[in-house]
């Protein structure tokens, strides 16, 4: 029997067959405010049972606003989450100070907007990433894939990725770009490989890397997308566009909001799961001081 990842709410498991594929990537769609970053954070404390080791939060929001993650993470969990600041530029040593291993927070990558607005036309028509703000980028890679690695090196099998914001088309959002960028060349690169890229000199560091090594085709990933679309009819008949990660995305999960009397209540649904059973219910939860609680 495949063997699962508990995103750390148990109706939610029982939703998806008994939990979430290791290895594979996630997607939650819901409007701001409809309990995707207490979702994230149950998922990435869950760790800490699961795997004897937390989920790391990466912070994607650039608009400048807190999502409170901190706040939520103490209030929900007693976690201090901690901000990771150390950075590896090649040829210097690479071992963080061990207060940061208790840093499980990065917002490195603080762009919002069109890929466009961070291109210059070339002399045969197309685009480029300007010079400027691809350095800057590089520079932020020096603070994101220690942050990423050595956490994985130390046990963390748990990605939480928040603050997409929706754009009118998914292709042209620089989020997607960077969250494409980030998983496919540092979160499902190989140990060896990723350690090599940050710990330079390599034969300096030689005996590091090899007693650092881990699966990382065991490291699962949630992203929580924001959604224009409030309610849970418009999310369910929502189409994945072209450039938008739902298409290649093993899971997709949607939170909205819908009339039940009354009352306005947030449901939750299982859009797509592939590789496993799942239920096709819609189900109604609650936020509580213990975080999402499926009825």
């Amino acid at each position: 029997m495949t063997s699962r990842v508990s995103t750390g709410v148990p109706r939610l498991d029982e939703m998806l067959g008994g939990g979430l594929l290791p290895g594979t990537l996630a997607v939650v769609y819901g409007a701001t405010g409809i309990g995707k970053t207490h979702l994230g954070l149950t998922f990435a404390d869950h760790g800490r049972v699961a795997e004897a080791e937390r989920g790391v939060i990466f912070d994607m929001n650039g608009r400048g606003d807190s999502q409170r993650h901190a706040e939520y993470a103490e209030r929900l969990f007693g976690w201090r989450l901690g901000e990771w600041t150390h950075a590896v530029p090649p040829m210097t040593d690479p071992y963080p100070p061990p207060a940061q291993m208790a840093a499980y927070y990065s917002n490195a990558f603080r762009w919002v907007g069109r890929v466009r607005d961070f291109q210059v036309p070339t002399p045969d028509g197309s685009f480029e990433f300007d010079w400027n703000w691809k350095a800057t980028y590089n520079h932020a890679l020096y603070t994101v894939r220690p942050f990423l690695y050595f956490h994985f090196a130390a046990g963390t099998r748990r990605v939480v990725v928040d603050g997409v914001e929706p754009m009118d088309s998914p292709a042209d959002s620089i989020q997607f770009h960077l969250f494409d960028e980030l998983y496919r060349k540092t979160i499902h690169r190989d140990a060896e490989t990723l350690g090599m890229e940050i710990c330079l000199p390599v034969w300096k560091h030689r005996a590091f890397i090899d007693a650092h090594r881990y699966d990382h085709a065991q490291v699962t990933t949630l992203l929580l997308v924001t959604t224009e679309e409030t309610r849970l009819e418009d999310l369910l008949a929502r189409k994945v566009a072209a450039g938008d990660l739902g298409a290649t995305a093993n899971t997709i999960v949607v939170l909205g909001s819908e009339r039940a009397g009354s009352r306005l209540a947030r449901m939750l649904c299982v859009v797509k799961h592939r590789g496993s059973a799942m239920s096709d219910e819609i189900v109604e939860y609650r936020m509580t001081d213990r975080g999402v609680v499926l009825e």
